[in-house]
């Protein structure tokens, strides 16, 4: 990762888990696996929150640029797989959180399930709360169970499906583009949260490369 000032990348929803990377596969897979393991291990092994505050933080300064050039096509059963798509969803919670809390709230309402707790927000959930837990399953990551924070983006994921879902059908009759739209945006949620549970598992097992 550089140092160099980058102005963040708007990354929108439509775009979400489709960057591509950089034009060498074998060069790109090799980096993703040995920054990924270093980043992780460097805010394992310090004492300093502020570091790990700026791991956390890093796409609001740098951007997303240089984390989807090294991660972005690696495999989602790896590491570096695993860590891009907890970063792309911070960075989409944080352009729109909003919309963001608006389908997340929805999806609670309309799922049956304790994917509500195993997320960890809290009830209800605004703009505020969204962005917050973002950070705190981002930070988990470095500082707590690397398996349960992989679980509480799964079920933010499962959540985010339903409310797009719900959304979808309440608009489908006035706005069929914006049903089409969340109907895209529930698929690739549901995608993503299945991706995710994949990787806890492994991780638990000790097959997260």
């Amino acid at each position: 990762m550089t140092d160099e000032f980058h102005k963040p990348t708007q990354y929108s929803g439509d775009k979400f888990d489709t960057y591509e990377g950089g034009e060498d596969p074998a060069s790109i897979l090799r980096a993703a696996h040995d920054t990924a393991h270093a980043l992780v291990n460097r805010a394992r092994e310090t004492d300093d929150d502020a570091v790990v505050d700026r791991l956390v933080a890093y796409t609001d300064q740098h951007g997303v640029d240089a984390l989807a050039e090294l991660w972005a096509r690696s495999s989602p059963k790896s590491l570096p797989g695993a860590l891009w798509r907890i970063y792309l969803i911070r960075l989409l919670i944080r352009q729109a959180p909003d919309d963001t809390s608006y389908l997340f709230q929805r999806g609670t309402e309309v799922l049956g399930t304790i994917d509500a707790i195993v997320a960890g927000a809290p009830m209800p959930t605004g703009p505020e709360e969204i962005t917050e837990l973002a950070d705190q399953i981002l930070r988990g990551l470095f500082r707590g169970d690397f398996a349960t924070a992989l679980d509480r983006a799964a079920a933010f994921c499962r959540i985010m499906s339903a409310g797009a879902t719900s959304v979808a059908d309440d608009v489908d009759a006035v706005t069929p583009e914006r049903a089409s739209e969340l109907t895209t945006r529930a698929l690739r949620f549901t995608t993503t949260g299945e991706e995710l549970t994949t990787a806890a598992r492994l991780y638990r097992s000790g097959s997260l490369e």
